[in-house]
């Protein structure tokens, strides 16, 4: 089994202190490394509940094997046209559910739709969600893409960039604000709080893409950026994204720490040597393990922190994916101790 490693202390910066102590954040996430983590689900949705069956005692065993995190995915609505159901669950009641089959791994939000939902909503299923666990969830948040759930939630597709910022605003003086005291287009509000408050008092969101904000706007704004990693097959794209989070991280104003993730969805052959091949237009990435472990090596070295792998396209059964990937690729990019959840015996 890979032992996690001590994470570097964190440099100065608003990061720092904000995170210092959230179990979550400090297990994925520190300087010039990379950890990795598991999408879900582990099987892809075909129009059948039972493909979901024993994923929770596979997700045990990620954590048991050390992986950083486990990422769930917010479709709310299910758009035969649009392919891709998601995790299925509801990304919050499922995160729940983990929490209490799990022990040290990070629960990650890939991405929560923050348009679609009032932030009271959303800050209280979050908060409670890091109290029950612990503090270790992370939020991935993202404006949302889907062409079926904002004129089904009565929204205006076209508003959704400033209903995100005004809900990114929201949520955060929510978690903070000591007396609740908020006045935004969303609401107002003075004198009631939010209860719970997160366990070590924010939760760190990760803002995916542009979210339909400015590059400043993402860098002033952002715990951390959440992107999709370009091509995965060449070294063209670990060169792209390496410049791409230098744009981005230049934008910071404190030029204090500020995480990258970024994901792949993998076919893990079983031939070690097999080379990184796109399958699917590009969607897919079919590789052995040397090629991965090629990638992920470059990616670390373009900035990244954090790669969440999604396995539900890989023809091999999960386990035995899950296993390779603790047992050749954990060793080379193990999760960081950090700080350790705190008891959550509710």
């Amino acid at each position: 089994m890979p032992h996690s490693s001590p994470a570097p202390a964190l440099p100065s910066g608003a990061s720092a202190p904000a995170f210092a102590m959230h179990p979550g954040y400090r297990r994925m996430f520190a300087p010039d490394r990379l950890t990795v983590g598991i999408f879900l689900p582990l099987r892809f949705y075909q129009g059948d509940m039972a493909v979901l069956q024993g994923q929770a005692d596979l997700v045990a065993d990620i954590d048991r094997r050390g992986f950083a995190a486990a990422w769930v995915r917010d479709v709310p609505l299910f758009d035969p046209s649009f392919g891709d159901a998601g995790q299925v669950f509801d990304p919050f009641s499922y995160l729940a559910y983990l929490a209490a089959r799990t022990e040290r791994v990070a629960l990650a939000t890939g991405s929560a739709v923050f348009p679609l939902r009032h932030p009271i909503d959303l800050a209280k299923a979050a908060a409670t969600l890091d109290q029950l666990s612990g503090g270790r969830l992370v939020m991935g948040i993202a404006s949302g893409d889907r062409p079926v759930e904002f004129p089904a939630y009565g929204l205006d597709p076209a508003q959704r960039g400033d209903r995100f910022a005004q809900t990114v605003s929201y949520f955060r003086q929510l978690m903070q604000a000591p007396h609740g005291a908020i006045d935004s287009p969303l609401g107002r509000l003075a004198g009631p709080q939010l209860l719970p408050k997160p366990s070590a008092g924010r939760v760190p969101l990760l803002i995916t893409g542009s979210c339909r904000q400015t590059p400043q706007w993402v860098g002033e704004h952002a715990d951390g950026w959440l992107t999709y990693p370009d091509s995965t097959h060449d070294d063209a794209g670990p060169q792209r994204l390496a410049q791409k989070i230098r744009s981005w991280r230049a934008l910071i104003p404190d030029a204090g720490f500020r995480p990258h993730a970024t994901n792949e969805w993998l076919d893990l052959s079983a031939d070690p040597d097999h080379p990184r091949t796109p399958m699917q237009g590009g969607y897919v990435l079919r590789t052995g393990r040397r090629g991965l472990l090629d990638l992920l090596a470059r990616w670390q070295a373009a900035g990244v922190n954090h790669a969440a792998l999604g396995i539900q396209f890989s023809e091999r059964p999960p386990a035995e994916v899950i296993q390779e990937l603790a047992e050749e690729v954990l060793p080379h990019f193990p999760s960081h101790d950090g700080v350790a959840p705190a008891p959550a015996r509710w």
